[in-house]
């Protein structure tokens, strides 16, 4: 097996994973605040680093059906949130390409 690549984020507000605190997003990155996840309250975010994803799936969410993948660390394989793959729904098309990440599953740094 390979060695893992980290990417290191630079910058004073960083988002890390809460079980083996690799970096995850930059605060820059951050899009919207006011997302509800599986585990409580969670954010949107334009770029995240150290991942994997899932399979790709189709889920309904409160804001309708969308095409997904779950986020996990790269480094422990926790589950961090998903990545919005298609939206259905024209009202929600912003939101492809993008992530998110569960509050509950990061921890921050430099707050």
């Amino acid at each position: 097996m390979g060695r893992l690549f980290i990417e290191t984020l630079s910058g004073p507000r960083i988002f890390k994973c809460r079980y083996c605190k690799v970096d995850s997003a930059s605060r820059d990155d951050v899009v919207s605040k006011e997302f509800q996840g599986r585990y409580g309250r969670a954010y949107l975010f334009r770029n995240v680093v150290n991942i994997s994803l899932g399979p790709i799936e189709e889920r309904q969410l409160i804001s309708g059906l969308h095409t997904v993948n779950d986020v996990y660390c790269s480094s422990c394989q926790q589950i961090l949130g998903w990545k919005y793959d298609k939206a259905y729904e024209p009202s929600q098309k912003y939101k492809e390409g993008m992530y998110i990440l569960e509050r509950e599953r990061m921890l921050k740094e430099g707050w």
